[in-house]
């Protein structure tokens, strides 16, 4: 069974009147009290979340939480650390004549299997071409895993020009703009 105390202090009523008002205080007639019965509290707010900023705002791109990469012509790794993140950007293909005809992709790598997450094919059918087409996705990568970009145009100009930025941690913990 609980055990019940009684707390008299003038500097912890003062307190209470401080910071409760609409509660008069403590009001008339009643007193701190403290017992030895362990009632579990849940706080269900965002700041118990370890954050005060809302989940929407956290995803906004600030200049030191945004990684760039261009990547012309050449097989790149561009995440290679856990996480959530966001890429996104422009891929940007030029033939140099009407017989080029490229596949460019983001890879999924575990070191050993590679998965095409997003691949851009550009064929010349009469003359020289270019085209520019936007991307942004949300990747995960685990322990071990990375996203590459594979460009490795022998005939024209591939690029793809963008950004990344972390989302969230392995675990899940939102990443705020810093």
């Amino acid at each position: 069974m609980a055990q019940e105390f009684f707390v008299k202090s003038n500097t912890l009523e003062d307190k209470i009147r401080q910071i409760l008002p609409s509660q008069g205080g403590l009001g008339a007639g009643f007193d701190l009290s403290a017992s030895t019965q362990i009632i579990p509290i849940v706080d269900l707010t965002e700041s118990a979340e370890g954050s005060t900023l809302r989940e929407d705002l956290q995803t906004a791109l600030s200049f030191s939480d945004v990684t760039s990469f261009d990547v012309t012509n050449s097989n790149t790794t561009i995440i290679s650390t856990t996480g959530y993140y966001r890429v996104f950007g422009t891929f940007q293909g030029r033939s140099s004549s009407s017989s080029d005809y490229t596949t460019e992709n983001f890879e999924l790598t575990d070191g050993v299997t590679t998965k095409i997450i997003a691949r851009y094919r550009m064929i010349s059918l009469t003359q020289p071409n270019m085209v520019i087409v936007p991307f942004d996705f949300n990747v995960f990568i685990a322990a071990g895993q990375s996203l590459t970009i594979n460009s490795e145009n022998s005939g024209g100009l591939i690029n793809f020009t963008g950004c990344i930025k972390q989302l969230a941690s392995i675990d899940g913990t939102l990443t705020n703009p810093s």
